[in-house]
Protein backbone atom coordinates (compact mmCIF):
# COMPACT_ATOMS: atom_id res chain seq x y z
CA UNK A 1 0.00 0.00 0.00
CA UNK A 2 2.91 2.35 0.71
CA UNK A 3 4.17 2.38 -2.90
CA UNK A 4 0.80 3.35 -4.49
CA UNK A 5 0.38 6.08 -1.91
CA UNK A 6 3.85 7.38 -2.60
CA UNK A 7 3.19 7.37 -6.34
CA UNK A 8 -0.10 9.20 -5.84
CA UNK A 9 1.64 11.82 -3.69
CA UNK A 10 4.29 12.32 -6.34
CA UNK A 11 1.67 12.71 -9.05
CA UNK A 12 -0.20 15.26 -6.96
CA UNK A 13 3.01 17.16 -6.29
CA UNK A 14 3.83 17.23 -10.02
CA UNK A 15 0.33 18.43 -10.84
CA UNK A 16 0.59 21.15 -8.21
CA UNK A 17 3.98 22.22 -9.56
CA UNK A 18 2.58 22.39 -13.08
CA UNK A 19 -0.38 24.44 -11.90
CA UNK A 20 1.96 26.92 -10.21
CA UNK A 21 4.28 27.15 -13.20
CA UNK A 22 1.73 28.73 -15.54
CA UNK A 23 1.16 32.40 -14.68
CA UNK A 24 -1.49 34.73 -16.14
CA UNK A 25 -1.95 38.49 -15.92
CA UNK A 26 -4.20 40.95 -17.72
CA UNK A 27 -2.28 43.54 -19.73
CA UNK A 28 -3.15 47.16 -20.51
CA UNK A 29 -5.10 46.09 -23.60
CA UNK A 30 -7.38 44.03 -21.37
CA UNK A 31 -6.00 40.76 -22.75
CA UNK A 32 -4.94 37.80 -20.65
CA UNK A 33 -1.26 36.98 -21.04
CA UNK A 34 -0.11 33.52 -19.93
CA UNK A 35 3.39 32.10 -19.65
CA UNK A 36 3.68 28.37 -19.00
CA UNK A 37 6.76 29.01 -16.89
CA UNK A 38 8.53 32.19 -15.73
CA UNK A 39 9.75 34.23 -18.68
CA UNK A 40 13.52 33.93 -19.06
CA UNK A 41 14.09 35.52 -22.48
CA UNK A 42 12.19 38.78 -22.83
CA UNK A 43 12.24 41.31 -25.67
CA UNK A 44 11.20 44.91 -25.03
CA UNK A 45 9.65 46.79 -27.94
CA UNK A 46 9.71 50.22 -26.27
CA UNK A 47 12.16 52.22 -24.11
CA UNK A 48 9.68 52.57 -21.25
CA UNK A 49 9.03 48.82 -21.30
CA UNK A 50 12.78 48.23 -20.94
CA UNK A 51 12.77 50.44 -17.84
CA UNK A 52 9.74 48.63 -16.44
CA UNK A 53 11.36 45.22 -16.91
CA UNK A 54 14.52 46.32 -15.11
CA UNK A 55 12.47 47.94 -12.35
CA UNK A 56 10.56 44.68 -11.91
CA UNK A 57 13.85 42.89 -11.23
CA UNK A 58 14.05 41.25 -14.64
CA UNK A 59 17.02 43.02 -16.19
CA UNK A 60 18.97 39.79 -16.61
CA UNK A 61 16.06 38.23 -18.47
CA UNK A 62 15.91 40.99 -21.12
CA UNK A 63 17.65 39.70 -24.27
CA UNK A 64 16.64 42.36 -26.82
CA UNK A 65 15.38 45.94 -26.90
CA UNK A 66 14.05 48.63 -29.20
CA UNK A 67 16.14 51.69 -30.08
CA UNK A 68 16.36 54.52 -27.51
CA UNK A 69 16.37 51.96 -24.70
CA UNK A 70 19.01 53.97 -22.87
CA UNK A 71 18.04 53.50 -19.23
CA UNK A 72 19.26 51.97 -17.03
CA UNK A 73 22.87 51.95 -18.19
CA UNK A 74 22.88 48.17 -18.63
CA UNK A 75 20.15 48.46 -21.26
CA UNK A 76 22.55 50.22 -23.63
CA UNK A 77 24.54 47.01 -24.11
CA UNK A 78 21.59 44.82 -25.10
CA UNK A 79 21.00 43.69 -28.71
CA UNK A 80 18.73 45.94 -30.76
CA UNK A 81 15.76 44.38 -32.54
CA UNK A 82 14.72 47.48 -34.46
CA UNK A 83 13.19 50.92 -34.25
CA UNK A 84 9.71 52.39 -34.04
CA UNK A 85 9.57 52.17 -37.85
CA UNK A 86 11.26 48.84 -38.61
CA UNK A 87 11.57 45.62 -36.61
CA UNK A 88 14.20 43.01 -37.49
CA UNK A 89 11.99 39.93 -37.24
CA UNK A 90 14.90 37.63 -38.00
CA UNK A 91 16.75 39.03 -35.00
CA UNK A 92 13.62 38.63 -32.86
CA UNK A 93 13.32 34.96 -33.84
CA UNK A 94 17.04 34.35 -33.30
CA UNK A 95 16.77 35.61 -29.72
CA UNK A 96 14.11 32.93 -28.97
CA UNK A 97 11.92 35.06 -26.68
CA UNK A 98 9.37 33.55 -24.35
CA UNK A 99 7.74 36.97 -23.70
CA UNK A 100 7.57 40.18 -25.76
CA UNK A 101 6.46 43.52 -24.33
CA UNK A 102 4.93 45.95 -26.86
CA UNK A 103 3.62 49.52 -26.74
CA UNK A 104 0.50 50.28 -28.74
CA UNK A 105 1.32 53.99 -29.02
CA UNK A 106 4.91 53.45 -30.15
CA UNK A 107 4.62 50.26 -32.20
CA UNK A 108 2.54 50.27 -35.38
CA UNK A 109 -0.45 47.96 -35.81
CA UNK A 110 1.50 46.12 -38.51
CA UNK A 111 4.46 45.59 -36.20
CA UNK A 112 2.27 44.30 -33.39
CA UNK A 113 0.51 41.93 -35.80
CA UNK A 114 3.90 40.61 -36.93
CA UNK A 115 4.97 40.06 -33.35
CA UNK A 116 1.75 38.35 -32.33
CA UNK A 117 1.96 36.03 -35.34
CA UNK A 118 5.04 34.43 -33.75
CA UNK A 119 2.90 32.68 -31.14
CA UNK A 120 4.97 34.08 -28.27
CA UNK A 121 3.09 35.58 -25.27
CA UNK A 122 2.77 39.36 -25.80
CA UNK A 123 2.20 41.89 -23.00
CA UNK A 124 0.78 45.28 -24.05
CA UNK A 125 2.19 48.00 -21.79
CA UNK A 126 0.36 51.33 -22.01
CA UNK A 127 0.45 53.27 -18.70
CA UNK A 128 -1.53 56.47 -19.13
CA UNK A 129 -1.61 57.39 -15.46
CA UNK A 130 1.28 57.52 -13.04
CA UNK A 131 -0.43 54.98 -10.80
CA UNK A 132 -0.48 52.48 -13.66
CA UNK A 133 3.33 52.41 -13.78
CA UNK A 134 3.46 50.54 -10.47
CA UNK A 135 0.71 48.19 -11.71
CA UNK A 136 2.83 47.38 -14.79
CA UNK A 137 5.88 46.67 -12.63
CA UNK A 138 3.90 44.22 -10.50
CA UNK A 139 2.33 42.35 -13.42
CA UNK A 140 5.64 42.03 -15.25
CA UNK A 141 7.18 40.79 -12.00
CA UNK A 142 4.62 37.99 -11.94
CA UNK A 143 5.43 36.94 -15.50
CA UNK A 144 9.17 37.05 -14.74
CA UNK A 145 8.90 35.37 -11.33
CA UNK A 146 10.58 38.38 -9.72
CA UNK A 147 7.63 39.35 -7.55
CA UNK A 148 9.58 40.34 -4.38
CA UNK A 149 11.70 42.87 -6.28
CA UNK A 150 8.72 44.08 -8.31
CA UNK A 151 6.57 44.51 -5.20
CA UNK A 152 9.30 46.55 -3.50
CA UNK A 153 9.66 48.85 -6.51
CA UNK A 154 5.90 49.22 -6.92
CA UNK A 155 5.43 50.09 -3.25
CA UNK A 156 8.13 52.77 -3.45
CA UNK A 157 6.57 54.28 -6.59
CA UNK A 158 3.12 54.38 -4.99
CA UNK A 159 4.49 56.00 -1.84
CA UNK A 160 6.26 58.74 -3.82
CA UNK A 161 3.16 59.37 -5.94
CA UNK A 162 0.92 59.55 -2.87
CA UNK A 163 3.28 62.08 -1.29
CA UNK A 164 3.20 64.27 -4.40
CA UNK A 165 -0.59 64.13 -4.60
CA UNK A 166 -0.97 64.93 -0.90
CA UNK A 167 1.31 67.94 -1.22
CA UNK A 168 0.32 69.43 -4.58
CA UNK A 169 -2.96 68.13 -6.01
CA UNK A 170 -5.09 70.70 -4.14
CA UNK A 171 -2.81 73.66 -4.69
CA UNK A 172 -4.14 76.63 -6.64
CA UNK A 173 -4.55 75.38 -10.24
CA UNK A 174 -1.99 76.28 -12.90
CA UNK A 175 -3.25 76.32 -16.49
CA UNK A 176 -0.61 74.84 -18.77
CA UNK A 177 0.17 74.43 -22.45
CA UNK A 178 2.60 71.55 -23.08
CA UNK A 179 4.46 72.18 -26.32
CA UNK A 180 5.98 68.89 -27.52
CA UNK A 181 6.96 70.22 -30.96
CA UNK A 182 7.08 73.68 -32.46
CA UNK A 183 7.13 73.29 -36.27
CA UNK A 184 4.27 72.46 -36.56
CA UNK A 185 2.91 73.08 -33.08
CA UNK A 186 1.93 69.87 -31.26
CA UNK A 187 0.69 69.19 -27.76
CA UNK A 188 -0.71 66.24 -25.74
CA UNK A 189 -4.20 65.51 -24.48
CA UNK A 190 -5.18 64.03 -21.12
CA UNK A 191 -4.71 60.43 -22.35
CA UNK A 192 -0.91 60.79 -22.10
CA UNK A 193 0.94 60.22 -18.85
CA UNK A 194 2.49 63.71 -18.91
CA UNK A 195 -0.97 65.19 -18.44
CA UNK A 196 -1.44 63.03 -15.37
CA UNK A 197 1.76 64.52 -13.98
CA UNK A 198 0.30 67.97 -14.66
CA UNK A 199 -2.84 66.95 -12.75
CA UNK A 200 -0.89 65.54 -9.79
CA UNK A 201 0.97 68.84 -9.50
CA UNK A 202 -2.25 70.85 -9.41
CA UNK A 203 -2.14 71.87 -13.06
CA UNK A 204 -4.66 71.78 -15.87
CA UNK A 205 -3.74 70.98 -19.46
CA UNK A 206 -5.58 73.60 -21.55
CA UNK A 207 -5.89 71.13 -24.47
CA UNK A 208 -6.42 68.03 -22.36
CA UNK A 209 -9.95 67.51 -23.64
CA UNK A 210 -9.01 67.08 -27.30
CA UNK A 211 -9.67 63.61 -28.72
CA UNK A 212 -6.31 63.06 -30.44
CA UNK A 213 -3.46 62.01 -28.12
CA UNK A 214 -0.94 64.32 -29.82
CA UNK A 215 -3.01 67.00 -31.60
CA UNK A 216 -1.69 69.79 -33.77
CA UNK A 217 -2.84 73.21 -32.56
CA UNK A 218 -2.48 76.74 -33.87
CA UNK A 219 -0.76 79.68 -32.24
CA UNK A 220 -4.10 81.47 -32.21
CA UNK A 221 -5.66 78.68 -30.14
CA UNK A 222 -2.86 78.91 -27.58
CA UNK A 223 -3.22 82.69 -27.41
CA UNK A 224 -6.97 82.30 -26.86
CA UNK A 225 -6.38 79.77 -24.05
CA UNK A 226 -3.84 82.16 -22.47
CA UNK A 227 -2.18 79.56 -20.20
CA UNK A 228 -0.42 80.66 -17.06
CA UNK A 229 2.59 78.55 -18.02
CA UNK A 230 3.99 77.06 -21.22
CA UNK A 231 6.28 74.06 -20.90
CA UNK A 232 8.48 72.34 -23.46
CA UNK A 233 11.35 69.87 -23.55
CA UNK A 234 14.92 70.77 -24.41
CA UNK A 235 15.48 71.74 -28.05
CA UNK A 236 17.44 69.06 -29.87
CA UNK A 237 17.67 71.21 -32.99
CA UNK A 238 19.00 74.72 -32.24
CA UNK A 239 17.37 75.92 -35.45
CA UNK A 240 13.91 75.36 -33.96
CA UNK A 241 12.55 78.22 -31.87
CA UNK A 242 11.30 76.10 -28.96
CA UNK A 243 9.95 78.33 -26.20
CA UNK A 244 11.38 81.41 -27.94
CA UNK A 245 8.35 81.10 -30.22
CA UNK A 246 6.28 82.88 -27.57
CA UNK A 247 8.56 85.76 -26.66
CA UNK A 248 6.95 88.21 -29.13
CA UNK A 249 3.53 87.72 -27.48
CA UNK A 250 4.15 90.03 -24.56
CA UNK A 251 0.52 90.15 -23.47
CA UNK A 252 0.33 86.40 -22.80
CA UNK A 253 0.17 85.55 -19.11
CA UNK A 254 2.92 82.96 -19.41
CA UNK A 255 5.24 85.45 -21.13
CA UNK A 256 4.44 88.39 -18.85
CA UNK A 257 5.21 86.35 -15.72
CA UNK A 258 8.27 84.57 -17.06
CA UNK A 259 6.60 81.18 -17.02
CA UNK A 260 8.20 79.60 -20.10
CA UNK A 261 9.37 76.34 -18.54
CA UNK A 262 11.96 73.93 -19.89
CA UNK A 263 11.18 70.41 -18.68
CA UNK A 264 12.71 66.98 -19.15
CA UNK A 265 10.33 65.65 -21.78
CA UNK A 266 11.81 62.16 -21.63
CA UNK A 267 10.90 61.80 -17.97
CA UNK A 268 7.43 63.23 -18.41
CA UNK A 269 6.32 61.42 -21.56
CA UNK A 270 8.09 58.05 -21.20
CA UNK A 271 5.59 56.01 -19.15
CA UNK A 272 8.11 54.20 -17.00
CA UNK A 273 9.27 54.41 -13.37
CA UNK A 274 11.15 57.69 -13.89
CA UNK A 275 7.88 59.43 -14.73
CA UNK A 276 7.51 59.94 -10.98
CA UNK A 277 10.83 61.82 -11.03
CA UNK A 278 9.53 63.96 -13.86
CA UNK A 279 6.36 64.70 -11.92
CA UNK A 280 8.34 65.74 -8.83
CA UNK A 281 10.38 68.23 -10.85
CA UNK A 282 7.25 69.54 -12.54
CA UNK A 283 5.55 70.10 -9.20
CA UNK A 284 8.50 72.23 -8.08
CA UNK A 285 8.30 74.24 -11.31
CA UNK A 286 4.58 74.86 -10.75
CA UNK A 287 5.31 76.11 -7.24
CA UNK A 288 7.64 78.69 -8.76
CA UNK A 289 4.83 79.68 -11.16
CA UNK A 290 2.51 80.22 -8.18
CA UNK A 291 5.13 82.34 -6.46
CA UNK A 292 5.27 84.65 -9.47
CA UNK A 293 1.58 85.55 -9.27
CA UNK A 294 0.77 89.17 -8.52
CA UNK A 295 0.33 89.78 -4.82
Amino acid sequence: MRAPRLLAALLLACAAFGARAAVSVVDDAGRRVTVQQPARRVISMAPHATELLFAAGGGRQVVGVMNYSDYPEAAKTLPLVGSNSVIDMERVLALKPDLIVVWHTGNTARQIAQIESLGVPVFHSEPRRLAQVADNVERLGRLLDTEPAAAKTAAALRARLAALEARYARRAPVTVFYQIWDQPLYTLNDAQIASDAIRVCGGRNVFGGLKVVAPEVGIEAVLAADPEAIMAGKRYDPANPGLRLWEPYKSMTAVKRGNLLTVDGELLTRPGPRAIDGAARLCEAFEAVRQRRPK
